[in-house]
């Protein structure tokens, strides 16, 4: 076990299982740690990386936790099988939340309706086994925002990687969502610091997407779980709070969703 006495944050939503972190898995934990970063949720993309994400999640009880669903980018003609696969996973693994789910809208529409079949199964899940989500939604949050809505209203969880604007923050928050804030946050151009302004506190979690979204200073290079921390940085100077308002309310948020 690796811990902190001190107060902690949490990184909702981290690949800590992604092939550039194996040469130095051990230390980006401790620099996590050390950072106060001492809880790191893990997504999962598809059948591929179910096996090592678990094995990661073993060998780190008390930092690393597992979600396990079918990201929508992954999703093909297969994935009904898939999801037959992963579903008997979530009790049995111990999963704090389905995930990484949603639609994808942007790279690729071929699969948009198994896409949207894909998710709606595993909203399903996730009432079934009262678990929260954590929903990617590009170029389709709307569309997401309006399928739980219409069938699946009792369901919690994140939307994640949020630089959406006012009016999806609003319709998120009102459907009991929670958002999730990462290195995007840090970006010159981003334009997300005065939709940030008018979210609740008490509706956003820290997330860095490691090893993507790196924030400043560190933008092209691999992210990692300890950089929350610039993250939170950055959301209280937007905010005109201290940091440590932010890591207490942001990790009390997201031991909420996730740890009841």
């Amino acid at each position: 076990m690796i811990s902190n006495s001190q107060t902690f944050s949490i990184d909702t939503h981290c690949h800590l299982y992604e092939t550039v972190f194996q040469h130095d898995l051990a230390q980006v934990i401790k620099n996590s740690v050390d950072a106060g970063v001492e809880k790191i949720l893990i997504p999962n993309i598809d059948q591929s990386s179910i096996s090592d994400l678990l094995a990661l999640c073993k060998d780190y009880p008390q930092n690393c936790f597992p979600m396990l669903g079918l990201h929508p980018c992954y999703v093909k003609e297969n994935f009904l099988s898939v999801l037959h696969e992963i579903e008997p996973l979530l009790k049995k693994e111990k999963c704090v939340g389905v995930g990484e789910i949603g639609l994808d809208f942007y790279h690729d529409t071929t699969f948009q309706k198994q896409q949207l079949e894909a998710l709606a199964i595993q909203l399903d899940w996730a009432e079934k086994y009262q678990l929260p989500v954590s929903l990617h939604s590009r170029n389709a949050t709307q569309q997401v925002i309006d399928l739980i809505k219409t069938n699946h209203r009792s369901v919690r969880g994140v939307f994640h990687c949020f630089t959406e604007s006012k009016e999806l923050a609003k319709q998120i928050v009102d459907l009991g969502f929670s958002v999730g804030i990462g290195g995007v946050l840090t970006f010159k151009n981003a334009g997300i610091a005065e939709v940030i302004k008018s979210i609740p506190l008490e509706k956003i979690v820290l997330e860095t997407d490691a090893p993507y979204l790196s924030p400043q200073p560190f933008r092209g290079k691999r992210n990692e779980p300890a950089y929350t921390k610039i993250v939170a940085e950055k959301l209280a100077e937007i905010l005109h709070l201290s940091v440590a308002e932010i890591i207490h309310s942001t990790t009390q948020n997201a031991n909420q969703i996730f740890f009841p």
